[in-house]
């Protein structure tokens, strides 16, 4: 098999705040047909291939894994619809459609589904992630127009602005003559600059409580933390493993099972190329009370602050960070994926040194992280109350 994998530098982040869901919204219209091919998917099947794609707050993400044998029919439906997208009335209303009825699905009408609709905007008062990929709201995506649709497209959607990766077993050179044979004669055009404001320091413990129908409470602690390419973001993922590890980590043992406060807690971080989220978040058991809950949670966080974990325990969290590498690394989609993400970041190179970087990690260094990441003054708080409507159901 072999993969071919388009990575576009745009994101959520890169939208117009008051159009926004247009990365998200061309995830759907990149598969409406081209001008030259108006189904993307037919020939592709006929090729023993799939395709799919993901939209994120930095990135949008097209892979099709198919034969190697038949990898230049990939090649020739990606580069035909960066090339040439067909821009109809009815493919636009089509994949507009699709879109709304997803915002209503997944992030209106589903318990605890618009959680980032207001957590993010929580914690960012200016940076572009205070907005979901789906979207601030879904007026943005019913009154977009064709002409705002094709600017977007023209904007992003070209070579420059692109990050081919192509796996599987097959000749370099022979490669190398299929990319120049299709992409060749797309114009080039300047990389978009990018220029986001920067999210200025939080000074202040930002709290919201909302109501909602669901089946019981729940809580999100969101800590800013370092962006992708800084140390500090490798020293807050190892914690993040340290304290939100399942049936071992603190937050389970004495949240969970010493005090009985929470029906599940854990701790991730959300991977965002600028300043990110480490987020602690979890369930309630009915009948405590959120302020029981805080007075534990932030114990638990302060213990972090003033002990360091032990060097047996910083062992096994790089067996762990190793283990994990090695299985995002078995599919050769994955592998495809990564290599397009790290070349995006600077140097494809950069996946072979991780590892380095884990490894030389110190206690020193995560009790230091705590310290900078726990404080309440960096720290944005979403409870979640079941309504009465919910209680009667």
């Amino acid at each position: 098999m072999a993969v071919v994998n388009t990575l576009y530098d745009v994101g959520a982040r890169d939208e117009d705040p008051y159009h926004t869901g247009f990365a998200h919204l061309f995830e759907h219209l990149m598969f409406g047909g081209s001008v030259n091919i108006p189904d993307f998917d037919s020939p592709l099947q006929r090729a023993g291939g799939e395709s799919n794609a993901f939209t994120s707050n930095d990135i949008t993400n097209y892979y099709d894994v198919l034969p190697s044998q038949n990898i230049e029919t990939a090649l020739w439906l990606e580069s035909d619809r960066m090339l040439s997208l067909a821009f109809s009335e009815k493919s636009l209303e089509i994949q507009r459609s699709v879109v709304i009825e997803e915002f209503k699905q997944r992030y209106l009408n589903q318990p605890y589904g618009d959680v980032w609709l207001a957590l993010r905007p929580l914690a960012y008062q200016v940076h572009p992630y205070q907005w979901a990929t789906i979207g601030k709201e879904i007026s943005h995506i019913e009154d977009a127009t064709m002409d705002q649709v094709k600017h977007f497209f023209k904007t992003y959607y070209h070579p420059s602005n692109a990050i081919l990766t192509i796996g599987g077993n097959f000749e370099h050179a022979q490669i190398e003559d299929l990319v120049q044979k299709w992409y060749g004669d797309i114009p080039g055009k300047n990389k978009p600059a990018r220029m986001l404001l920067r999210e200025p320091q939080q000074t202040e413990y930002r709290t919201l409580t909302l109501e909602r129908k669901v089946p019981t409470a729940a809580f999100y602690y969101a800590f800013k933390m370092a962006e992708r390419k800084s140390a500090g973001y490798y020293l807050a993922d190892v914690l993040s493993d340290e304290i939100g590890k399942e049936k071992s980590g603190q937050l389970d043992l004495q949240l969970k099972k010493e005090k009985g406060l929470v029906l599940e807690i854990s701790a991730y971080i959300l991977g965002s190329i600028d300043e990110g989220l480490f987020i602690v978040s979890g369930k309630l058991v009915p009948g405590k009370s959120f302020e029981e809950l805080d007075a534990a949670l932030w114990q638990v966080l302060e213990s972090f602050k003033s002990k360091p974990i032990s060097e047996n325990d910083l062992q096994r969290l790089r067996r762990k960070a190793k283990t994990s590498r090695a299985f995002q690394e078995q599919g050769l989609l994955n592998r495809a994926m990564n290599l397009s993400f790290f070349e995006l970041l600077g140097d494809a190179e950069g996946i072979n040194q991780e590892e380095a970087i884990y490894n030389s990690i110190n206690v020193a260094e995560l009790l230091a992280c705590a310290k900078e990441l726990f404080k309440a003054s960096n720290c944005s708080r979403l409870f979640i109350n079941p309504s009465q409507i919910s209680h009667e159901a």
